[in-house]
Parts: structure tokens; C-alpha cells; sequence
């Protein structure tokens, strides 16, 4: 009479009351739980024994309850009773069917206390709690290692009981299962029963089977419940899920850096141990992840594997393909409300926002100088640090900036990745590409505020500036002489040093600087191109013979 479901006997209809009442007369002797029905309670108890009364006829694998037996079944009859009205799609569990309910919905309704961000699914809560969990309450009376969660602890108690039951004749290796032995032996035995009707490839458990068996099939069962994302194995799943928690299980033991993957921990560890395993077989330049010898094998090749679908442009790494069709699709659905500016991504309109309302919400802590964005900070902290941890593999040099080492890097591997549209001239850096673009445009965004005057280039008008303050902030150490711009104090130092660098082919004399040799090799070529009509006096340079001209006039 509370919520209508029937039952066939009278003892029956009383033990579901029990669920209203929330009476629970039924407690486990070993941590004291309790339970509205016997049942659920001798079921509980196997958590305690370990007893594992259910087994499957096919694969021998044994489980606790009955109803995760009825489940295990369906992996192998491919069963699928439970359907999805909106798309048709089936599972072979009913807790797999409501969570994928909630895709649809967008129903969120597992909250984190702590942070409030909202899952779909109480696995991922829970996975996404230990980022702010550091409390482990399951300690062990042994030896008071601590765990966060009680599985873990239980796993751990077989350390110190001894409790492996299962032993393997023939190496003597121990299995908490029997099930587990039966398919270890056929390590031994070079068994392998599960064969692939599609290709012959034969497998020692049906499990691997299984999976195989998807790479013909394109199957791929399991759902993220976050971004619909689908999997072919459990374990990819597993790993990509940690993407939304945020979970970073793999900590390096040497500088307490933390990994989303056990394979990004791996390959961060050749940084300590300076290992490069990946060799250029052109050059021998090692590498310490095979994607970075990959890229570097394409500047050899100059082979561009991603092609464009729609003009045949062709890339030599997918994330160039991927912004390149944003060029065609012309998808850029995040807009300005200030001046219309569109973006493709919210985080790229966050940071742009910050030039118009000025906001500039990360502080140094050492001199207070504020930034529109948290890596402009990262990026000064290194000024007071002087920190250089990023060194070049050829020459040694070291930069503050993981992007000055990659833009460095170019220098040594002549790689132009950056190409011009529409005079298809190449760059090794982006920003060159950007500045070089604005010579087809016309663009000169950058305008100066005391005189009007436009620059194409941000640095250029930097420069422009210091003729208004009069600032020379390049000052020469042996004679105090200072100068507006880095590159004339590169030059007046070559006075000091008495060096010549650039040397000229025909005679060999040397001069300090490109525009002296240049006039110099006019002596050579003969080419006198300024010849006075009045006299026929001929000039090497433009100036003196304007000035000669002069003589005439007068």
C-alpha cells in the first residue's frame, strides 16, 4: 500500500516492508553492518570469506553473487536487455542503461562538496573526490599503511596473511583465484583455445578474444558518460575518464610531478634519467618520445601525411590540419561583446575579454608587477629565478621557456612548418608567419597614441616609442654610450671588440657590419649607377651624388 509492487506470498510483502521502515534487524558480526534482510546479509558475508559460490560454466570465472554471475553471463550470450528508447542503443546492465539515460538529459546529479562540480555517473564522482581527498581512514594494524578506500586495504592484508591459495606447479607463482591459475597455466602449456574466425589469430583467453574480435567489427562498447566518447576496452575507458576527474594517479618519484597516464609518467622519467631512446636514422639526433622523432623525421622528408579534405593543403602533424578547417568552416562561435572579435574556443575569448576590461588577475609575489594571464606569470617568475630548465640538444643552450627552446630548435633542423597561403613563403616560427602575412593584408594594427604613426609589428612600435621618451635602454659597458635599439649596440660593441666578422670573397677584407661589405662589393662589381648629366662623374652611392649635384644647381 506505500509503493504498489505486488508480491506472490505474505513473508515476502513483510521483508520488502522492511525497506520503508528502514528496518535493518540483520548485522554483519565482522564490521557490523546492517541489513534489512537475511539474504542480503549472507550475501554481504562472502565480501568477508571471500567465497565465491556462483562460477561460470564457460570460462570457470566465480563470483560472490548470483546476480554479478546472471551479469557475467551476458559477456559471453551477448545479451542486451536493456534499451534505450531514444537511440536504440542496448546494455547488457540496467545501471548502464540509466547512466547513459543521462547523456540525453544532461542530468548531472552526483555533486562534489568540495569544488561543485557536477557528474553524470557516481564512478566518475568518486574518481574525481580523490584529487581533493588526502585523508586515507583504512589503515593497516600491521605495519599503518593507509589507504583511501577499503578495497585497497583489503588487497594489501594478503602481503602480510600470506593469503595465496592457488599455486602454479611448474613456477610456483600464487593466485588469489583458481580461475586465475586455470588461464595462467596455459602460459605453460602454450594453449590458446579462442580462436578468430575472421583471421586465425589465436588467443589463451576469451577475454582477449573478445577484444580482438573488435578490431574486425568496430565495436566499441563502452561509453563515456561525459562527452559520449566510445571505447573498445574497459581499461582505455578507465584512462580517459580521468581526463574529466582530473585524476592524476603517476607521481614521479624524483620531482612529485603527476600523470594523468602511466605512459606520460614514462616518458617524463627520460628527462631524470636522460634517456632518448627514438634515433633519427637520417641524422642520429635521439629523442625522448617516438611522436617527437616522428615530427622530426618529416623535416628530413618533408613528407605532409594530413591532407586537407577540401583544397589538398597538406600538414605534417594533425593539430595543423585541425586549425587549419576552421579556415573553411569559418566556426567561430565565440564572439566579443566589445568589439565582435570571434574565437573558436571560450578560454581564448576569456583571455582576449582581459584587453578590454584591463583586468589582470595574477600577481608576482616578489615584485607585485600584475598579468592578464596565469603563463604570462609563470613566464616573469623566471626573471627573479633565473631559471633555464629547458636546454637544447645540440648546442647546449638554455631558455627559460619551453616555446624558446622549440622556436631555438628550428634553427638546427632548418624545419619551416609555417607556410604562407598565398606566396606559400615558409617559417620556422608562427609569429614570423603572422608578421609576414601582414605585408599581403596592408594590416598595421599597432598605432601610436603621440603621433598616429601604424606599425605592423608590436616590436616595431616599441622601438618607434623610445624616439618620443627619448629612453636608450641599451647602454655599452666599456664607454656608457647608449642606444634605442638592441641591434645598434650589437654593431657599436664590434668598435670595442676591434671584430669584423663578415668578410669580403674577392679580396678578403673585413668589415663590421652587412651594410659596409655590401657598399664595399660595389668596388668590385664596377657598378658606378649614378652618373652626373653635367659632367659625367660617375658614384658608387646615392648620397654623394645628390650632394655633387648640388654643385651644378648652384
Amino acid at each position: 500500500n506505500i509503493c504498489g509492487k505486488p508480491f506472490p506470498r505474505r513473508h515476502y510483502l513483510k521483508s520488502h516492508l522492511r525497506i520503508h521502515r528502514e528496518e535493518k534487524p540483520y548485522a554483519c558480526e565482522f564490521c557490523n553492518k546492517t541489513f534489512s534482510q537475511q539474504a542480503s546479509l549472507n550475501a554481504h558475508g562472502r565480501t568477508h570469506t571471500e567465497e565465491k559460490p556462483y562460477e561460470c560454466n564457460i570460462c570457470n570465472k566465480a563470483f560472490s553473487y548470483r546476480a554479478s554471475l546472471i551479469v557475467h553471463f551476458r559477456t559471453h550470450t551477448k545479451e542486451k536487455p536493456f534499451t534505450c528508447p531514444l537511440r536504440n542503443k542496448a546494455f547488457s546492465i540496467n545501471s548502464h542503461l540509466k547512466s547513459h539515460l543521462r547523456t540525453h538529459t544532461k542530468e548531472k546529479q552526483y555533486l562534489c562538496e568540495t569544488c561543485n562540480k557536477a557528474f553524470s555517473c557516481r564512478d566518475y564522482l568518486n574518481s574525481h573526490l580523490r584529487i581533493h581527498a588526502t585523508e586515507k581512514p583504512f589503515a593497516c594494524d600491521m605495519c599503518n599503511k593507509a589507504f583511501p578506500e577499503e578495497s585497497n586495504l583489503k588487497l594489501h592484508l594478503r602481503i602480510h596473511t600470506q593469503q595465496k591459495r592457488f599455486v602454479c606447479d611448474l613456477c610456483n607463482k600464487v593466485f588469489y583465484e583458481k580461475s586465475n591459475l586455470k588461464m595462467h597455466l596455459r602460459v605453460h602449456t602454450q594453449q590458446k583455445p579462442f580462436a578468430c574466425d575472421k583471421c586465425n589469430k589465436t588467443f589463451a583467453k576469451k577475454t582477449s578474444l573478445e577484444i580482438h574480435l573488435r578490431t574486425h567489427t568496430k565495436e566499441k562498447p563502452f561509453l563515456c558518460n561525459e562527452c559520449n566518447k566510445a571505447f573498445s576496452q574497459k581499461t582505455h575507458l578507465k584512462e580517459h575518464s580521468r581526463i574529466h576527474t582530473k585524476e592524476k594517479p603517476f607521481l614521479c618519484n624524483v620531482c612529485n610531478k603527476a600523470f594523468t597516464f602511466q605512459a606520460g609518467l614514462n616518458v617524463h622519467l627520460r628527462i631524470h634519467t636522460e634517456e632518448r631512446p627514438y634515433e633519427c636514422y637520417i641524422c642520429t639526433r635521439s629523442f625522448y618520445h617516438h611522436g617527437n622523432l616522428k615530427r622530426h623525421v618529416q623535416t628530413h622528408t618533408s613528407e605532409k601525411p594530413f591532407k586537407c579534405d577540401i583544397c589538398s593543403k597538406g600538414f605534417t602533424q594533425h593539430d595543423g590540419l585541425k586549425k587549419h578547417l576552421l579556415i573553411h568552416t569559418g566556426n567561430k562561435a565565440f564572439a566579443c561583446k566589445f568589439c565582435n572579435k570571434a574565437f573558436y574556443k571560450q578560454p581564448d575569448l576569456n583571455t582576449h575579454l582581459r584587453t578590454h576590461t584591463k583586468e589582470k588577475p595574477f600577481a608576482c609575489s616578489i615584485c607585485n608587477t600584475t598579468f592578464a594571464q596565469r603563463a604570462h606569470l609563470n613566464s616573469h617568475l623566471r626573471t627573479h629565478t633565473k631559471e633555464k630548465p629547458y636546454s637544447c640538444d645540440v648546442c647546449n643552450k638554455t631558455f627559460s621557456f619551453l616555446a624558446g627552446l622549440n622556436m631555438h630548435a628550428k634553427i638546427h633542423t632548418k624545419e619551416k612548418p609555417y607556410e604562407c597561403d598565398i606566396c606559400n613563403k615558409a617559417f620556422s616560427y608562427r609569429e614570423s608567419l603572422n608578421l609576414h602575412f601582414r605585408t599581403h593584408t596592408k594590416e598595421k594594427p599597432f598605432a601610436c597614441d603621440l603621433c598616429n604613426k601604424a606599425f605592423s609589428a608590436k616590436s616595431s612600435l616599441r622601438v618607434h616609442l623610445r624616439t618620443h621618451t627619448k629612453e636608450k635602454p641599451f647602454k655599452c659597458d666599456e664607454c656608457n654610450k647608449a642606444f634605442s635599439v638592441r641591434a645598434n649596440l650589437k654593431k657599436h660593441l664590434l668598435l670595442h671588440t676591434k671584430k669584423k666578422p663578415l668578410a669580403c670573397d674577392f679580396c678578403g677584407n673585413k668589415f663590421s657590419s652587412s651594410n659596409a661589405l655590401k657598399q664595399h662589393l660595389l668596388t668590385h662589381s664596377k657598378r658606378k649607377s649614378f652618373a652626373c648629366n653635367f659632367c659625367d662623374k660617375v658614384f658608387f652611392y646615392s648620397a654623394p651624388f645628390k650632394k655633387h649635384q648640388l654643385t651644378h644647381t648652384t
